[in-house]
Formats: C-alpha cells, sequence, structure tokens
C-alpha cells in the first residue's frame, strides 16, 4: 500500500457568487477569522501527513502563491519591533522548499479538468483532492480520519456528511452497500436525487482520496453536467473497477462558496479559535 503524500488542492474557480469581494482577491485569499480560507484546508492537509500540495490555479491567483513565500521586508519590521508571537505565526506559513507547486488550468473546463491538470506532479500514486470551498473543523481533521480508512482498506475514499432527509435532492449523495462505525463501503453515487428515490442522506462534502487510475479516466472523459469535466464522472467509471468507501466525518463542515457561507465559516472558527473564542462569543453575543 503507497501512503498519501500528495493532495491536489483546486483554487482556479472565480467566486462569482461572493463577487464584489472577489473581484481583485481570490475566493481562497478572503479571511475567515485570523487567516485566509486557504490556510484552514492546508493545516488540515499537513495534519494528515500531506508532504507536497499541488495547487491548480488560474489567472489573478498570484496572491495565493505569494502568500505561502517568505516576506522578507514584513519579517524585518517585525523583528525589528519585538513582535515575536506575530513574527512566528507570520513564519509558520511559509512551507518547507520544494513542499508546494502551483500549475495552471488555461479554461474553467470543469473540476475534473483541474484535477488532470495535476497528472504529471501526482504520477500514479493514490492522492488526496481537498475542494477549499468546504472548511471543515474537527480534531483529527476530515482529511486524517480519511488517510486512515484508506490505511485500513487500500481503496478510494470520499468524505460524506448527513444531511436532512427532505434535502437530499440539493446534494450529490452516496448509495452505501454496508457500514461498519463511520465507514461505509459502497456502490454508487447519485447527483440531487428526488426526496423520495435518494439511496441514503449522505452527501458527499469536497474531500476525496484516489487512486492514480483515476487520470486514466479523466483522460478520455466527456463534458458533462455544465458542459464540464466531471470529477464524480470519471469517478464512477472508476467505481465500476475499484472498491470505494465513504466516511462519516466528526467534525463540522463550512460552506464557503456562498456569503453566508463565508460569514457561518467565519463565526465557527472564531467559536473554535484556542486563544480568542472566549472572547469571540462574547462579541457575537454583544453584535446580536
Amino acid at each position: 500500500m503507497t501512503k498519501i503524500r500528495k493532495a491536489v488542492l483546486p483554487v482556479a474557480g472565480l467566486g462569482t457568487r461572493v463577487l464584489p469581494a472577489t473581484k481583485s482577491i481570490p475566493k481562497e485569499m478572503l479571511p475567515v477569522f485570523d487567516r485566509p480560507a486557504i490556510q484552514y484546508v492546508v493545516d488540515e492537509a499537513l495534519e494528515a501527513g500531506i508532504e507536497h500540495i499541488v495547487f491548480v490555479t488560474g489567472r489573478n491567483k498570484a496572491a495565493i502563491e505569494d502568500y505561502f513565500d517568505s516576506a522578507y521586508e514584513l519579517e524585518a519590521t517585525l523583528e525589528a519591533k519585538n513582535k515575536a508571537d506575530i513574527l512566528e505565526e507570520v513564519r509558520a506559513t511559509c512551507p518547507k522548499a520544494g513542499s508546494m507547486s502551483f500549475v495552471r488550468q488555461q479554461a474553467p473546463l470543469g473540476l475534473g479538468h483541474a484535477i488532470w491538470c495535476a497528472r504529471d506532479i501526482i504520477g500514479e500514486d493514490p492522492f488526496a483532492i481537498l475542494l477549499p470551498d468546504v472548511l471543515i473543523q474537527g480534531k483529527p481533521g476530515c482529511l486524517a480520519q480519511m488517510v486512515e480508512v484508506y490505511e485500513q482498506t487500500n481503496s478510494n475514499v470520499i468524505a460524506v456528511d448527513p444531511v436532512p432527509a427532505d434535502e437530499v435532492n440539493k446534494y450529490g449523495v452516496i448509495d452505501p452497500i454496508e457500514r461498519q462505525g463511520a465507514m461505509i463501503r459502497m456502490r454508487g453515487m447519485v447527483e440531487k436525487p428526488p426526496v423520495a428515490n435518494a439511496p441514503s442522506n449522505l452527501a458527499i462534502t469536497g474531500r476525496y482520496i484516489l487512486k492514480g487510475e483515476i487520470f486514466r479516466f479523466l483522460e478520455d472523459q466527456a463534458a458533462g453536467a455544465g458542459g464540464e469535466i466531471q470529477l464524480t464522472d470519471a469517478m464512477a467509471r472508476l467505481m465500476a473497477q475499484q472498491d470505494f468507501y465513504a466516511v462519516e466525518f466528526d467534525g463540522t463542515p463550512y460552506d464557503c462558496g456562498s456569503k453566508l457561507g463565508y460569514l457561518r465559516a467565519t463565526v465557527g472558527m472564531a467559536l473554535h479559535h484556542l486563544a480568542l473564542g472566549d472572547t469571540a462569543r462574547d462579541v457575537i453575543k454583544s453584535v446580536l
């Protein structure tokens, strides 16, 4: 069994649902309490043992690459002013040399195409995918929980979260076979099924561990919903050949794909902040 060492973060989207905030700032760089949204996702990946992160970017995303780099002038200023605590936080955002790569998706052809753009860096090894629109608060992190299941099964793994049964028509859900605790063997996925026909209420939640064979299917995957190359279509083809498991993770997901989603994520992360959580709670109460 090959260890999960690499992860792909697709960050090429335009963030149209949170305009005008994203007119000049990548949506992944919007602050969620005390740090950019993308930092939470990277921290989750590193906690799970990921050694190399591949960002699939687009135009106007240079701020992401700059963020994960040394800021010499800023660090020198903080050091000169003896602001050691802040300096330590700033330096912690800089990764080990060579542990991040950035590739360009030149056209918005879909999530499946974005993942395919990372093929030469990932190679044939199994790898993780973390969608940066979804922040997940939990200890251990969602991906760490998924890696544990991967190591038990040596199979493809998808994160799922239960949603109200009368709202399953808003989500992609899995079709389960059998369950053992939080681990669920599955036979398929259904996109936004009618409530009466839904095979489960377990919604797919933006975290995946996939075998390298997925790139063979993405290579010739036809456009699907929205005229885009869909990752789920390629996964369905891979599922015909390999086992897939779902993990009902322990944690709280926040969908940052909308303005209210960002608000909810900011409140949630503020309340769970180790140093400022209690004070943040008081501030929120005072506003209410």
